[in-house]
C-alpha cells in the first residue's frame, strides 16, 4: 500500500507541474492502517468529514503520527459537533455561515486557540450543496473577520460532478477573482484557496488552488 501511495503521490505532482500546492489526504472512507501508509508515502496532511469517526482514528494513530501531521476537517460541520472538531483539528475547511463561525469561534476562545478556517462559497449554486452565495458572503464578511477565535486563511469551493473542463475553470477562476473582490472591499488579506479533488485537482490548481483534497487519486 505504502508503494501505491508513492506512486500515485508521484503522478499527481508530476501532473501539476510547475505549480507547488499542499496535497490534504482524505481518508474519511479509510481507517488507521492506511493513514498510516499514507504518512509513510510522506503525507502529512489528512482530511475528514465525519466528525466522530475522525476523532476515534485520529486517537488510534501512534503519537509519533499524531504529533507530525495535521488535520483537516473538510465536511460539513453540524454545531452539536464544533466543540469535538476545534479540539482535534488544525483546520476546518466547510465555515458555511456567519453562526457557524461565530459558534467555532466561541468554542476556538474556550480551547484558548485561534481556529484556521476557510469560508465555503457555493459559486455554482447548486442546491444540494452548503456554502455561501457570493451575495452573503459579501453581507457577512466582516462580522466573519472580526470574530476574535478565528484565522480567517480564504475561501474553499467543491465544484460540481461534470466532464466540462470549460466550466471547471470558470468556476475555479470565479473562486479565485471573488477572493480578490472581498480582499479589495474589505483590506483584508487571504492567501489560500482549498477546492480540486481527485477528479479535478490539476484544473483547479491551474486557477489558484493552494490546496487540494484528494482521496481516490492516492488510495486505488
Amino acid at each position: 500500500m505504502i508503494e501505491k501511495i508513492k506512486n500515485n503521490l508521484l503522478q499527481i505532482q508530476e501532473k501539476i507541474v510547475p505549480y507547488t500546492v499542499n496535497i490534504i489526504a482524505v481518508t474519511k472512507y479509510y481507517d488507521t492502517d492506511v493513514m498510516l501508509s499514507a504518512y509513510q508515502a510522506g503525507l502529512r496532511h489528512f482530511g475528514e468529514s465525519r466528525a466522530v469517526d475522525a476523532v476515534r482514528k485520529i486517537s488510534e494513530l501512534p503519537s509519533e503520527v499524531k504529533d507530525n501531521s495535521t488535520f483537516h476537517f473538510i465536511g460539513h460541520l453540524q454545531s452539536n459537533k464544533v466543540r469535538l472538531v476545534v479540539n482535534n483539528f488544525d483546520y476546518i475547511h466547510s465555515v458555511d455561515s456567519l453562526k457557524l463561525a461565530q459558534i467555532i469561534s466561541d468554542e476556538a476562545i474556550k480551547a484558548n486557540k485561534k481556529q484556521k478556517v476557510f469560508l465555503q462559497l457555493n459559486n455554482a449554486n447548486e442546491e444540494q450543496k452548503f456554502g455561501f452565495s457570493k451575495e452573503e458572503l459579501l453581507r457577512d464578511f466582516k462580522s466573519i473577520i472580526d470574530l476574535k477565535g478565528l484565522e480567517v486563511l480564504g475561501l474553499m469551493n467543491i465544484a460540481p460532478l461534470t466532464d466540462s473542463k470549460e466550466e471547471l475553470s470558470y468556476l475555479f477562476k470565479d473562486v479565485k477573482d471573488f477572493q480578490k473582490e472581498l480582499e479589495t472591499t474589505y483590506g483584508f488579506k487571504l492567501n489560500d484557496i482549498s477546492m480540486g479533488m481527485s477528479n479535478d485537482y490539476d484544473i483547479a490548481v491551474a486557477n489558484g488552488a493552494t490546496w487540494v483534497r484528494i482521496g481516490t487519486k492516492l488510495f486505488s
